[in-house]
């Protein structure tokens, strides 16, 4: 017998109608916040980042894919991982599916990663995804987005993130066990490694050949892009966590 709270269809019915207006509500902040993200002031970018992609060498502005604007996922894939975040990953299986409707709404969707270009196709393969993949290896892109972090800074115990000092202080650099020594682990690399990278993402535009970085977001903004928690968060026992559980998705059945 269920020990959640019964009741009838009616008691069910008066009850679902004072969520929906909480529920109204709560779409009508979001798109009041959606309208203050598109009126922030453009930042214009005047230094020279490069990548590498499928099609070679490009710019920042080559990865517009000659629409006028751009959505970078920072997926977390440093250069000395054997494979791609888990939780990045678990994002980005929702991209294939959004790239070719952006495109036909003047967006392109990107990741970019500090990866060489070898490993992001490789892992790309692995995943079945097709969507544009950039590696940003050797360029400060990542670093000045908030994306990576030195040794150096790491070391300092303070770095920006999420428009806020973060501390990367010993208990990172020594930690052997917890959620962050899982993940880690299942990218090939101790807990200071790992954290070098962080899970964001970035918008830019680009008008009369300039481009302008135009909004980011970090930790818990990225939740709206994470499709799985969209739908827990109406499953009946919601998001019933205890620890990590996802996988990237083609490792459930190991």
């Amino acid at each position: 017998m269920t020990k959640h709270m019964t009741g009838t269809r009616k008691e069910w019915l008066a009850a679902r109608r004072e969520l929906l207006e909480a529920e109204k509500e709560l779409t009508r902040r979001s798109d009041e916040l959606a309208r203050r993200r598109q009126e922030l002031p453009w930042v214009r970018i005047d230094k020279e980042y490069r990548f590498e992609t499928d099609e070679g060498s490009a710019s920042l502005a080559d990865l517009f894919r000659g629409r006028s604007q751009l959505l970078v996922y920072h997926f977390m894939f440093g250069p000395d991982y054997t494979a791609g975040c888990p939780s990045c990953s678990a994002i980005a299986d929702g991209f294939n599916g959004s790239v070719v409707h952006l495109a036909n709404h003047d967006v392109t969707l990107a990741a970019v990663s500090r990866a060489p270009i070898a490993k992001l196709r490789a892992f790309k393969r692995r995943m079945g995804w097709s969507f544009p993949w950039a590696s940003s290896f050797g360029s400060d892109f990542n670093y000045d987005f908030q994306a990576a972090y030195t040794e150096e800074q790491q070391r300092s115990g303070v770095a920006d993130y999420n428009f806020r000092p973060k501390g990367f202080g010993p208990s990172l650099e020594a930690g052997k066990e917890g959620p962050v020594a899982e993940m880690a682990a299942t990218v090939g690399t101790d807990t200071a490694t790992y954290t070098r990278e962080a899970p964001g993402m970035s918008a830019f535009t680009l008008e009369d050949g300039v481009v302008y970085h135009t909004y980011s977001a970090y930790a818990r903004g990225l939740d709206g892009l994470w499709g799985m928690y969209q739908w827990l968060d109406r499953a009946p026992k919601g998001r019933n966590e205890t620890g990590i559980w996802w996988r990237r998705h083609d490792e459930y059945d190991r």
